[in-house]
This record gives C-alpha cells, sequence and structure tokens, in this order.
C-alpha cells in the first residue's frame, strides 16, 4: 500500500505543477464565462441600440387598407409611399432614410419585405403579427362577427407540470432547466473521460518509450502500478474540476456585475427560479460520484491500451472499440430525455460503459428509484475492479514490450498468461 501511495503522490505533483495543468485551470472558467455572459452582454447592447432607433418603414399598398390600420411606435414609424417611388427606393436604399419596405401590391395574400440588408428576424415576426392581426380582424367583421366578444372568448389558460416526489411533496418540473442540466452533465462526464482517460493512457506510453518503466517495475508490481497511476490522475482531475466550481462562481459574479450591471440581478433571479424544485447539491454530488466512476472504468482500458503500443498514433484502432458506448450514450441523450424512465434509458443507466453518462441524463428529471441508484453504482464499481484486475493482466506484460504492435488476439492470450 505504501508503494501504491508513494505512485499516487508523484503522478499526483507531477501533474499539478505542469504549466499546462495550471493555465488550463485558470483560462477555462474565464472562457466558459466570456461564452455565457458575453453573448448575453452583445444581445442586450445590440437590442438598446435596436430600441432606442425607430425604423422607418415604407408601405407600399394600391389603396390604404393596411397603412391607415398600422400604428406608429417607439420603434417603428410606417409611411405611405407611391409605388412609382419603389423603384427609386431599391436603387437608392441607403439615401431614402428608410429602413425596409412592406409591399402589399404583390399577388393576393403575399406580402413582400425589401431591404438593402438581411433583416433581424425579431423586427419581421412583429411586423407579420401586426398585419395578421389587421387582417384577422377584417375576416371577423366580413363575417358578421363581433372582434371584441371573439377577443373576449379566447381562453387565458397557464399549464404547469407538476411531480409528486416520493416524500410526497410537490415540485414543478421546470422540463427546460433539466434538459439542460441532463445535456451539461451528460457532455462534461463524456469530455472528462476522454481528457482524463487519455491523460493515463499517454502517460503509460510515455514511461514505456523512455523506458522508466523498466526502473519502475523493479521496485513496485505492475498492477501497483496500474492503481497508482489511475487514482494519481483521478485526483488531479477531481482537483481540477473543484478548482474549475469555485474559479467559475468567482468569474460568474463579476461578469454578472460588470457585463450585465443593472441586468445581472434579474437573470441570476431567474435561474434561480428556474432551479426551484431542483436539488442542485445532491446532482453534483452524483455528478462526482459517476465522473469519478467511469472514468476509473475507462482508465484502466486506456491505461492498458498504453502497455499495448509503442506510440500514440497506434492508439486509435484499439480505442475506437472501447469508447463505441461512450459515443453512443451521448446519440441517446435526446431519446432518453423524452423518456427517462423507459425500458433503454433504465438498461443504459445500469450497464457499467454507459452508466456515467446516462443517469446523470435520467436524474435531473427525477423518478429514478434509490433502488436503481444503488444498482447502478455497484455494478458500476464491481465492473471497475473486475477491468482494472484484467487490464493489469494485460500491462504486465504489455508494459515491457517494445516495437510490435499487439493485436486483439495476443491481448486476449495476455490475460490468459499466468507467468
Amino acid at each position: 500500500m505504501d508503494k501504491i501511495w508513494i505512485i499516487i503522490k508523484r503522478e499526483y505533483s507531477v501533474r499539478v505543477r505542469k504549466k499546462s495543468f495550471i493555465i488550463m485551470t485558470l483560462i477555462t472558467p474565464i472562457l466558459l464565462g466570456l461564452l455565457i455572459f458575453a453573448p448575453a452582454y452583445l444581445s442586450s447592447v445590440s437590442s438598446e441600440l435596436e430600441e432606442s432607433e425607430q425604423k422607418n418603414i415604407a408601405v407600399v399598398e394600391n389603396d390604404n387598407f393596411y397603412f391607415s390600420r398600422l400604428t406608429n411606435s417607439d420603434q417603428f414609424r410606417f409611411t405611405k409611399t407611391p409605388e412609382s417611388e419603389l423603384d427609386n427606393i431599391k436603387n437608392n436604399f441607403s439615401e431614402s432614410g428608410y429602413f425596409a419596405i412592406v409591399d402589399f401590391t404583390c399577388e393576393e395574400n403575399i406580402i413582400n419585405f425589401i431591404s438593402d440588408k438581411q433583416l433581424n428576424k425579431n423586427i419581421i415576426s412583429e411586423i407579420e403579427q401586426y398585419i395578421r392581426q389587421i387582417k384577422r380582424e377584417q375576416n371577423y367583421k366580413d363575417e358578421g362577427f363581433d372582434v371584441s366578444e371573439i377577443s373576449n372568448l379566447e381562453p387565458n389558460l397557464q399549464f404547469n407540470n407538476t411531480i409528486i416526489t416520493e416524500d410526497g411533496n410537490e415540485q414543478g418540473a421546470n422540463q427546460d432547466m433539466r434538459t439542460a442540466l441532463a445535456f451539461i452533465f451528460g457532455f462534461l462526464i463524456y469530455i472528462f473521460i476522454f481528457m482524463y482517460g487519455s491523460m493515463v493512457m499517454r502517460g503509460v506510453i510515455e514511461e514505456k518509450t523512455n523506458r522508466i518503466v523498466e526502473v519502475i517495475i523493479s521496485s513496485v508490481k505492475p498492477f501497483q502500478l496500474l492503481i497508482g497511476k489511475i487514482i494519481g490522475v483521478a485526483l488531479v482531475g477531481f482537483t481540477q474540476f473543484i478548482l474549475w466550481v469555485l474559479l467559475s462562481v468567482l468569474v460568474a459574479n463579476i461578469a454578472g456585475n460588470t457585463l450585465l450591471s443593472d441586468n445581472s440581478v434579474g437573470i441570476f433571479n431567474s435561474i434561480s427560479s428556474l432551479l426551484v424544485g431542483i436539488n442542485l447539491n445532491v446532482l453534483i454530488l452524483y455528478f462526482m460520484f459517476y465522473f469519478i466512476g467511469g472514468y476509473l472504468l475507462y482508465s484502466s482500458f486506456f491505461a492498458c491500451i498504453g502497455a499495448a503500443v509503442d506510440n500514440e498514433t497506434d492508439t486509435h484502432q484499439m480505442v475506437l472499440p472501447i469508447t463505441i458506448p461512450l459515443i453512443l450514450s451521448i446519440a441517446m441523450i435526446e431519446a432518453i430525455i423524452n423518456n427517462p424512465d423507459g425500458t433503454l434509458a433504465f438498461w443504459m443507466s445500469i450497464f457499467p460503459l454507459s452508466s456515467p453518462i446516462i443517469m446523470m441524463v435520467r436524474l435531473p428529471f427525477g423518478g429514478v428509484e434509490s433502488w436503481e441508484i444503488l444498482l447502478s453504482t455497484t455494478v458500476l464499481l464491481l465492473s471497475f475492479l473486475m477491468t482494472t484486475w484484467v487490464s493489469s493482466r494485460i500491462y504486465r506484460i504489455g508494459i515491457l514490450m517494445y516495437g510490435k504492435k499487439a493485436t486483439f488476439r495476443e491481448l486476449y492470450k495476455w490475460i490468459k498468461f499466468k507467468g
């Protein structure tokens, strides 16, 4: 055990002192903060600029049916323009002073928007809504209906989705937020497993290439070296994740107070309201467990792949079969979200190679029984122990093999070898 602990400390200390680890730990939360808050800030600035400028819209119409009913606002000013002026405006759009033209002189029920640049989708939708409302009310009048009475008959309904929890309490469904959390947790585990698993594989290849491993295994057993390397890198990942969370909270507060100014309080309050009924702390704890469990399971595979090859270019054909369950899990996220309690979702959350992602997709929606979580975690841990034992048998032989790329048949022979 002392030797394993020495290997763990070596793997951990060497990696956390690397400049790449320090730089990525500091830069990643900043980049994520910019990715999240910068678009919101730019969007708010753009919206304020657009709303502060009244746009002059030219209306070309044979009669005054629409123009007489279109009302000016702080955002739009409608100007009746003769059809004879249409070509002149088109040829000199920038000098005409018009933002766009709404042409009603086309075929019946066809309305043409004309501009010298791509119109904002929201602007087009708002003008379309004005025009549809005008035409709708006129159709009602033509059929002899009272428009005011019809408006009163429009149902004013609000639909809520309430979930009854196991303890009998009620909570809001918050479908959109739960879906977002499912995607975020699923993709994070996928990325982390690949990132830290590849780190283990590259470390094994590097030691094997430099022949350092020949010195190391003279004093420790291959199994001890494998376990120490896996746990050491796992602690590196855990440390980096905790630092990312703390720094992300700091960046979020700074960005919210500087970029979004007065709007930051409203945005954070709206996010908090969306999280009502969602136990985020419990989800983060489950995320940490499935992240570590999934990493431990897959890193044992990555380690034995590193031991079976001489350079990183030879790893691709072996990595693909192992990572297919991960890729399939990512591809199935949408299907699992649509039916998180279905048979497919259940079995994929129990199967150890897919459970780290699929269970984290299911958990934000609730409804996952305690025995399902217990079964999933137990199978995941037992699978890790079994795969680590199998990988160690490959590792003990492959770590000393040079100049030859092992085939899957040879890997099977290494597992059976009792020497």
